[in-house]
């Protein structure tokens, strides 16, 4: 069975400044897929202006809009196992659009 891994990074406006991220790291290591899903597309607010969901043939990524209230922009990517299939794969990304 596969294990997935979310990842996130925070951008604040000031390391933006620098090209850099505020903070980043794993939200779950070797989850389960529906607690992965559940992982990626939560954010720490609502309060975001808009959003993106990118995928490839590694990684889906859910790029949150800036917080109003600080200015910070976080993206969360849920990793593609190495174990996963190619039709796998497709269906969790699809999933994972659905879900958002």
């Amino acid at each position: 069975m596969s294990k997935f891994n979310v990842t996130y990074n925070v951008v604040s406006q000031e390391s933006a400044e620098y090209g850099d991220v505020e903070e980043s790291g794993y939200i779950s290591e070797n989850s389960r897929l529906s607690d992965a899903v559940q992982d990626v597309i939560r954010t720490r607010t609502n309060e975001v202006d808009g959003s993106n969901i990118e995928s490839d043939d590694c990684r889906v990524s859910v790029y949150n809009g800036m917080e109003f209230i600080t200015g910070d922009s976080e993206t969360r990517t849920l990793h593609r196992p190495a174990n996963c299939t190619n039709a796998s794969w497709n269906r969790i990304c699809r999933a994972v659009r659905v879900a958002y």
